[in-house]
């Protein structure tokens, strides 16, 4: 199995190092601009970014848009999108607002994450197939 070689490994593990503290510092960011309490805002710009940045890269690859080596799409889909997504942990947010009885607010962060995360994986393929960027 081509998978196997070191080369593809290597790809994902760099690509996971580059998401895992894309992700640390984006929440770090943003809870040092708007406090402890609207952390969560971390997580959501993460998931919605996280899923532009996948549906680009599939979208340009499955397509035949752009040839990219197969190292690359594994560094920036498997490797930065896998570990830069955090959707467990948008999943025990979610629960965090339920539990805090604040079901408005937990209902809304659910629901905006997944329609959020639908129109940016459909802006990511829209800018792939128009061949952004240039």
């Amino acid at each position: 199995m081509n998978f196997f070689r070191g080369r593809y490994s290597l790809s994902v593990a760099i690509g996971a190092i580059f998401g895992a503290l894309s992700r640390f510092y984006i929440a770090k960011l943003v809870e040092s601009i708007f406090g402890q309490e609207w952390q969560f805002l971390g997580t959501f710009f993460v998931n919605i970014s996280g899923c532009l940045i996948i549906a680009y890269i599939f979208t340009i690859v499955r397509e035949n848009i752009r040839i990219i080596a197969p190292e690359l799409g594994l560094m920036i889909a498997t490797g930065f999108c896998g570990s830069y997504t955090t959707f467990s942990t948008y999943s025990l947010e979610v629960n965090k607002f339920l539990e805090q009885g604040n079901m408005t607010f937990g209902l809304i962060y659910w629901l905006g994450s997944v329609l959020g995360g639908m129109m940016a994986l459909k802006i990511g393929v829209i800018l792939a197939r128009t061949g952004f960027p240039r």
